[in-house]
């Protein structure tokens, strides 16, 4: 097995794009590179503009190298959900915009000829329980209603006892990173700049935006686009009350059977999403689900232990390969935010919150961020402004979520620690040292990595995630390693490191 480790990455190059080292001046600047940032790239670099792409790690190795990728405009039960909130014009605007996301997706690898794994299949959400027999009856009703081909179903070819199941017909799959690596080659090749390991940590919004790196360096630009996964600038929009930051955790294998052709996923939880992937002459089995806000749950490595088993009882499985977990940002209403970053800034955009259906989402979000920027409007800018309207549904999940935060930031406040000294290899938690509490992991050396827990973001203590060996913010989702240093979320800086004080 190969600890928590992307088939996606493993199985494509890595990219060395230089870091950004001089103050500059850019017309549009985009910050993010995975799906959003680099599709928004490409296609305002196609229509004349002069574009740069700022990101803080390595592209493509967030949530775009993580998924599993599924290009869909089924988003499990969603249509019967948004008929109800949205009324029928907004909700067929949804399934619109993401269908022409696919349809986008599988034109760019024709027209360019891309070599990515790409495969038309029907997606199916099932059930084994009967209590969800009537959302999935509704949910194709409401599909149908919206001129969406669905199909209802009562078998399906999984060793399940499915009590029934909705196809959606033709859509598709791929390897995510290869179409990604593509696009940016792309772009740049189109005259547009990447910079990777140029993470940044401050946006000035006025007159024009105003950009800073970590390293120090600044960027005057006419327009910014936010792709970085959670908006790395807030501009008021407290978009951290707004968004719900969820771990979920796959495993591929191969097996001794041939998977059906098509694409599952529950509709009961825990969620069990399944997929094949084209590897070597055969298949590899993806399995994912088991979904938890961050910071949030049972031990974490206990996830792929639950994933392995149901994979064992509905396969004949020869070799696990693969582990690996992801993360990704649900709005209060399910639909996700794209557009101007509040109502007041004429320059500054975003699109987050894709609620774990990022390759269809983050393709949509491109193509209508272009057509905002260069058209002025978009026909479907109105249904997932970032301003919207917020619904009596979506105010209940507002108290919900903020009051779980606050629970958390109290009960993390209180909390104790064990001392250093029964901390074992390769294990962290929180400990106490002279009083004082840190958190602690000793490395499979032997050594012992101490850092302040306190997030930089908004000040919730951080848990550790015993699967990823990273210190999780359950607050807001921000995460760092054993070192402190960033991997996600909105916290811009790094926790303090103590190697002084380990030993």
């Amino acid at each position: 097995m190969k600890f928590t480790q992307s088939y996606w990455l493993d199985s494509t190059p890595a990219t060395n794009y230089p870091t950004l080292k001089k103050d500059t001046t850019l017309e549009i600047v985009v910050i993010g590179g995975g799906i959003v940032g680099i599709t928004s790239a490409l296609l305002l670099q196609k229509e004349g503009c002069q574009i740069a792409l700022l990101e803080g790690n390595r592209i493509i190795q967030g949530a775009s190298g993580y998924t599993t990728a599924k290009i869909t405009a089924q988003h499990n039960l969603i249509y019967a959900e948004l008929l109800n909130t949205f009324g029928r014009e907004k909700a067929q605007q949804y399934g619109d915009a993401n269908q022409k996301a696919l349809n986008f997706i599988e034109n760019t690898i024709k027209n360019e000829q891309l070599s990515c794994d790409f495969q038309t299949l029907p997606a199916y959400v099932y059930t084994t329980e009967q209590k969800y027999v009537a959302k999935i009856e509704e949910e194709v009703t409401a599909c149908q209603k919206l001129g969406l081909e669905a199909g209802y179903y009562e078998d399906l070819p999984l060793a399940l006892p499915i009590k029934a199941a909705i196809q959606l017909p033709g859509q598709a799959q791929f390897h995510p990173r290869k179409y990604l690596l593509a696009l940016a080659e792309k772009f740049v090749q189109l005259g547009g700049v990447i910079y990777e390991n140029s993470r940044i940590v401050e946006v000035e919004k006025n007159p024009a935006p105003i950009l800073t790196t970590a390293a120090g360096y600044k960027i005057k630009c006419e327009r910014v686009i936010i792709a970085s996964h959670f908006p790395c600038y807030d501009g008021l929009g407290f978009y951290f009350t707004r968004l719900r930051p969820e771990r979920s955790y796959l495993v591929g294998f191969t097996a001794k059977d041939k998977f059906p052709p098509g694409m599952f996923i529950s509709a009961e939880k825990p969620i069990r999403s399944l997929r094949c992937q084209k590897y070597g002459e055969g298949e590899l089995i993806l399995l994912g689900g088991e979904g938890h806000r961050t910071g949030h749950g049972q031990e974490t490595g206990l996830h792929y232990q639950d994933l392995n088993k149901f994979g064992h009882q509905l396969f004949s499985v020869e070799e696990g390969l693969y582990q690996w977990s992801t993360q990704d940002y649900i709005t209060l209403d399910q639909v996700p935010y794209i557009g101007k970053l509040t109502s007041s800034n004429k320059n500054i955009y975003l699109a987050t919150g894709f609620g774990k259906w990022g390759m269809s989402g983050g393709t949509s979000a491109a193509l209508i961020l272009r057509d905002l920027i260069i058209n002025g409007s978009s026909p479907y800018e109105q249904l997932f402004s970032p301003s919207r309207n917020i619904t009596a549904g979506s105010v209940k999940n507002f108290m919900i979520e903020n009051l779980d935060t606050s629970k958390e930031f109290i009960k993390g406040k209180i909390k104790g620690g064990e001392e250093k000294a029964l901390l074992g290899r390769g294990k962290g938690q929180v400990v106490q040292i002279e009083g004082e509490k840190y958190g602690g992991y000793r490395d499979p050396a032997g050594k012992l990595h101490l850092v302040d827990i306190t997030c930089p973001h908004l000040g919730c203590e951080l848990t550790w995630n015993s699967a990823e060996r990273t210190w999780d913010c359950p607050c807001h989702g921000s995460r760092f390693n054993f070192k402190g240093q960033i991997i996600e979320g909105p916290a811009l800086q790094p926790l303090k490191y103590f190697p002084g004080k380990a030993e």
